[in-house]
């Protein structure tokens, strides 16, 4: 892959972390597991129960836009 650009591959939330956008998911060609914010593999690699609950969001909301910053740090074992 090459150099990351700010605002195609990625951009900055309002709590100053990163989140890699659709279309560096995209040229990564898979999904990773972690349950991404915009994951365009439909959390393929995801565990259950968490894949199914990200999809579920994911259908209510229809923008893309289905995890909380609360929501992301439990998904990955830190304390909110």
């Amino acid at each position: 892959m090459n150099t990351l650009k700010e605002g195609e591959d990625y951009y900055f939330n309002e709590e100053g972390l990163m989140v890699l956008t659709k279309k560096f998911h995209l040229q990564k060609g898979f999904c990773c597991g972690n349950g991404c914010k915009h994951c365009p593999y439909d959390f393929k690699n995801v565990t259950e129960p968490l894949r199914t609950e990200l999809l579920k969001k994911r259908a209510v909301n229809n923008d893309g836009c289905f995890l909380s910053f609360k929501h992301e740090k439990k998904a990955f074992g830190r304390n909110p």
